[in-house]
């Protein structure tokens, strides 16, 4: 389930691209199986994480063979203390993170440290008035160990990146389909893992994943303006 799309980073053969907080890897196994052969880096604050992100490489088929490199690294690291030096990679994705972190503003600085000058980098976070109802619904929501700890209004995460030397190029929303999916499951939060409305949704959304119908992705594109679960914004370092 991608957020970011690959297609509006431009990306070109042999660059260096960091995953930042990749998790499970979605975003990450995206990037190392395209067509184009880049060199991709993962980093998560969780081990479990990244364990979890370097087996998935294991659990699918090795990319076809070609003339050109490819490769994956996976590392835990903190995403305001990066080990990597000034200007190193072409490409920064930050995918559904900065809504998790302390201090977005060090996670971001790191972030334009990192990458080259007219370098682009792509981030998702949960839309604000969709993620607004879930805080409202669900006290249990606002307070899972790990979770969410503040909501970004659109202009307010674009000028957190611009002040660090950023120029937007784009925007969209990403999985309208999603959002209902969390309000249900914010308004039953205790009986959330054996209600019956909200596994009926989980099982159609993992269909609609494993299946993308041509009705639902077209039903999904036409909502995300509305009701989008992310909203994902691509900038460019001004060099």
């Amino acid at each position: 389930m991608l957020t970011i799309e690959m297609d509006k980073l431009d990306l070109q053969a042999g660059m260096r691209v960091l995953d930042l907080g990749c998790g499970r890897g979605r975003h990450l196994h995206a990037l190392y199986w395209q067509e184009t052969p880049l060199e991709v880096v993962g980093v998560d604050l969780s081990w479990g994480e990244v364990k979890a992100s370097l087996d998935g490489f294991f659990e699918l088929p090795p990319p076809e063979p070609q003339s050109d490199t490819r490769f994956a690294v996976v590392s835990a690291a903190d995403a305001a203390r990066l080990p990597f030096t000034d200007n190193s990679f072409d490409r920064v994705i930050c995918s559904e993170v900065l809504e998790h972190v302390d201090d977005p503003d060090a996670v971001l600085a790191e972030i334009a440290r990192i990458l080259k000058p007219d370098g682009r980098f792509a981030a998702s976070v949960p839309r604000y008035w969709t993620e607004k109802i879930c805080w409202d619904l669900s006290v249990g929501y606002q307070n899972t160990p790990g979770g969410h700890v503040r909501i970004f209004r659109n202009q307010d995460l674009r000028h957190a990146v611009e002040k660090q030397g950023f120029r937007r190029t784009d925007r969209h929303w990403a999985h309208g389909l999603h959002s209902p999916y969390w309000w249900l499951q914010c308004a039953v939060w205790e009986h959330r893992d054996s209600h019956p409305l909200v596994a009926a949704y989980r099982r159609f959304l993992e269909w609609d994943l494993l299946q993308a119908p041509w009705i639902t992705r077209t039903l999904e594109k036409l909502i995300n303006p509305a009701l989008g679960k992310s909203v994902v914004m691509y900038f460019n370092k001004v060099a």
